[in-house]
């Protein structure tokens, strides 16, 4: 395992480029972190970016303490290799929805009728971007 605190390195945003599902977490008080699959996106200025329901739970605790990490693994099949992003979390207004399209991208083929329909309506939707600005990073590959 290795440590690079605070950035990610361009073997990291390749691996984050791929498809793979994160589990995010965010600080929860007393109560014990719930991780979550969430699709996502790495930038190029080393930040990970989401999108969710301006009334999501996670938002909720992220305005009350803005902490939170995602793990990313590769899948089964795959020699081991994950990495780790452990920062605070800003709640931006703007840019979710065009995210939101081009994870959609990534993730689904558009060209199913049924997967279209499912990304009109989460851009019919209120969305709000999550971006984690990373102050440790972990990693391993096996």
């Amino acid at each position: 395992m290795s440590t690079d605190a605070g950035s990610l390195t361009t073997q990291d945003l390749e691996f984050l480029a791929r498809p793979l599902h994160g589990f995010l977490s965010v600080a929860a008080g007393p109560l014990p972190p719930q991780p979550r699959p969430v699709w996502f996106e790495a930038t190029a200025e080393g930040t990970i970016q989401l999108f969710t329901a301006p009334d999501s739970l996670k938002v909720r605790r992220l305005r009350r303490d803005p902490r939170a990490s995602i793990v990313v693994a590769a899948p089964v099949g795959e020699r081991e290799r994950w990495v780790s992003v452990a920062g605070r979390v800003t709640v931006e207004p703007d840019g979710a929805h065009d995210l939101c399209a081009r994870l959609a991208e990534r993730y689904w083929d558009l060209d199913d009728p049924e997967r279209a329909a499912d990304l009109a309506g989460m851009l019919a939707a209120d969305q709000v971007r999550l971006v984690l600005h990373p102050e440790t990073v972990l990693r391993y590959a096996h």
